[in-house]
């Protein structure tokens, strides 16, 4: 920041730039991830027509090709790009706040503890849940529908617009409560794994951020990903349920989270709260290595 230049001015551009490179990671992320998202999404909300990940995988290309794999891509694209700059805004200000609480002085790189790396990563999933809970509701209700099937919705917007129609807001957050619980633990353990890797490795190496290989911003982003699944699991297998359930009357199996978890576990025992789980740590190496060296190197070109 130059000399005189006001230190707003300076923080609206450091903004800028989180949300810039938060978008790349998030493009980077639906592209590497949407496959497997899609088998995971099936698998938890449709136990019965699948045995299981490869079946899935085999009834998917069966009924509606490859492009069956990409199923929803749409939303999830506009709007994983606005999740994911939600979290590396909200997370990079949380890390800058809690740098100048710890008196680390400006343009330091700051060493925070787990709690609070836990806390920045949890307020940035809160922040994120916002978008993230309708976006992730038209998504799971688009990847369940099949060719075979008699297609409730015809895409994205036409999802959107029915759901509103019948249900207004509270339809179009459907699952919220699960959603957030899953953002504020989820992100809390996948920002505190990732940035913990990093200052360990910047501590033991000497290096800058901005000098680590690429390799080891794609290990990390994947230890990332796993940190996030095998704490959080449970709670998206319920937000899945939730959403991809009726609004109203005989449709309607779940009268809420409770509920959801309840009939969860009388109905297919403790191993409902991991159906899909294979397909989705498959996915959290690829997807999270993309995002983190998305946004990283995007950060590297913005300066």
């Amino acid at each position: 920041m130059s000399q005189g230049e006001p230190e707003h001015a300076g923080g609206a551009m450091r903004a800028v730039k989180d949300c810039l490179a938060g978008s790349v990671g998030g493009i980077a992320q639906v592209f590497a991830g949407q496959p497997f998202d899609t088998v995971k999404v099936r698998l938890q909300t449709q136990p019965e027509l699948y045995r299981g990940t490869i079946d899935a995988v085999r009834k998917t290309i069966q009924n509606d090709g490859f492009s069956g794999f990409y199923k929803g891509t749409t939303t999830p694209l506009v709007g994983v790009g606005l999740c994911v700059s939600i979290q590396f805004l909200v997370m990079e200000h949380m890390k800058r706040t809690f740098a100048k609480v710890n008196g680390t002085p400006s343009g330091k790189a700051a060493s925070l503890s787990a709690a609070q790396l836990y806390m920045a990563g949890a307020t940035a999933g809160v922040a994120n849940s916002i978008v993230s809970g309708p976006v992730e509701h038209i998504r799971v209700r688009l990847q369940v529908q099949t060719a075979g099937s008699a297609a409730q919705y015809k895409g994205p917007i036409d999802c959107i617009g029915q759901i509103y129609r019948g249900f207004g807001w509270s339809g179009i957050y459907k699952g919220q409560v699960a959603t957030v619980i899953r953002e504020f633990n989820g992100y809390g353990m996948y920002f505190l794994a990732y940035e913990a890797l990093v200052q360990r490795t910047m501590h033991k190496t000497g290096k800058r951020r901005g000098e680590l290989s690429s390799g080891l911003v794609c290990l990390f982003g994947a230890a990332a990903g796993f940190a996030m699944w095998l704490t959080s699991y449970p709670i998206d297998v319920i937000k899945s349920k939730l959403q991809t359930d009726g609004f109203a009357g005989e449709g309607r199996k779940y009268n809420g989270t409770v509920d959801c978890a309840l009939k969860i576990m009388r109905q297919e025992g403790f191993k409902g709260f991991f159906r899909g789980i294979t397909p989705c740590l498959l996915r959290a190496a690829p997807a999270n290595a993309a995002t983190f060296i998305g946004f990283e190197m995007a950060m590297r070109v913005l300066g």
